[in-house]
């Protein structure tokens, strides 16, 4: 393949990512001038690929959307990429998106080299997903118009609900979707409360594109994820936990993962103390330690483990009478 011709695919590799490329940033992936660019794109065209310019600051090259739509082009590594997402798509709660994701991927496979689909096969074969329990369905064709928003840096109308149920109308400004534990996030700047917002995809309703197109804004923390945990970190109840528990402090620190907040008492004991976000999690990081323990405060979390302890009580009690009149059963 001529050193054109390569260049040629790769141009229309990167168009075909859904933003506008500036003639300088194509010019500097390809290695090449902008009029050097400019003529790839006409040549382009002339091939029936269409190729849309926008001026302005804002502005650059694209493709267009429609039926003559070219087929997709990507590279080794990105079809290895596609092939692994579909199949562990099904692990995130998007509604419906098992079927589809199997639909495309027995497309995908039915055209990937011999050599790509062993890469394919050797990972998914030596891979086993873990199941989580489901969160909280997400529409994909939500997930689309959001992720259009994010690409095109287009203002975006929709209806949001609050974990009150209390429903508003948001103009926002999409800058991210992201993945946090088993939710759908989108972070975007808020136009009517001039801030920015954490929204949980599954209450979104009605996305609607407006049409306009805004400069990108830059978040207060350049780590998105970390920007959006923090903000879920600082709206959720937080507890002051203090407890004693029966093990070396060095052996609570490596089976915490190094938490902090450990302090030794004697040899044998040592005392604990921080923040926890949710009574449940704490709990069940407290009895998986597998030693006594006592809990100081906060007074939720020792009720907490007083109806767990009830709970298993209960279900021991159960399990005991029903193996007594088993056994009884079979003396008769």
């Amino acid at each position: 393949m001529s050193d054109t011709s390569a260049r040629l695919l790769e141009l229309l590799s990167l168009l075909q990512t859904p933003r506008d490329w500036p003639g300088s940033e194509l010019a500097e992936r390809l290695g090449v001038s902008p009029r050097t660019v400019r003529r790839d794109v006409d040549r382009l065209r002339e091939l029936g690929y269409p190729v849309q310019a926008t001026m302005g600051a804002a502005g650059g090259y694209r493709l267009a959307a429609g039926t003559a739509m070219p087929p997709l082009l990507v590279d080794d590594e990105e079809a290895v990429a596609i092939a692994v997402g579909l199949r562990t798509a099904a692990s995130h709660p998007v509604d419906g998106i098992e079927e589809a994701s199997v639909r495309a991927l027995a497309k995908l496979e039915q055209v990937l080299p011999a050599r790509l689909r062993h890469r394919v096969g050797a990972l998914a074969a030596a891979t086993v997903p873990m199941r989580t329990v489901d969160g909280p369905p997400v529409d994909p064709q939500t997930l689309v118009v959001l992720a259009g928003a994010v690409a095109n840096r287009e203002r975006l109308r929709f209806a949001y609900r609050a974990a009150d149920g209390t429903e508003t109308r948001r103009l926002t400004e999409p800058y991210r979707l992201v993945t946090a534990g088993r939710r759908w996030y989108l972070l975007a700047y808020d136009n009517d409360r001039d801030d920015w917002r954490n929204f949980r995809v599954d209450r979104i309703g009605d996305p609607l594109a407006t049409g306009v197109r805004v400069p990108a804004r830059v978040p207060p923390e350049q780590d998105v994820a970390a920007f959006v945990t923090g903000r879920l970190y600082s709206s959720a109840p937080t507890y002051e936990v203090v407890a004693t528990l029966g093990l070396p402090a060095e052996e609570v620190a490596r089976r915490l993962g190094g938490a902090g907040g450990v302090e030794p008492i004697d040899e044998r004991s040592c005392l604990l103390r921080g923040p926890a976000d949710t009574l449940e999690w704490t709990a069940a990081r407290l009895l998986m330690l597998g030693c006594e323990f006592e809990v100081r405060e906060p007074p939720e979390l020792v009720a907490y483990l007083r109806a767990l302890g009830a709970r298993a009580t209960r279900a021991a009690q159960a399990s005991d009478r029903r193996s007594t009149l088993r056994n009884y059963l079979l003396t008769e």
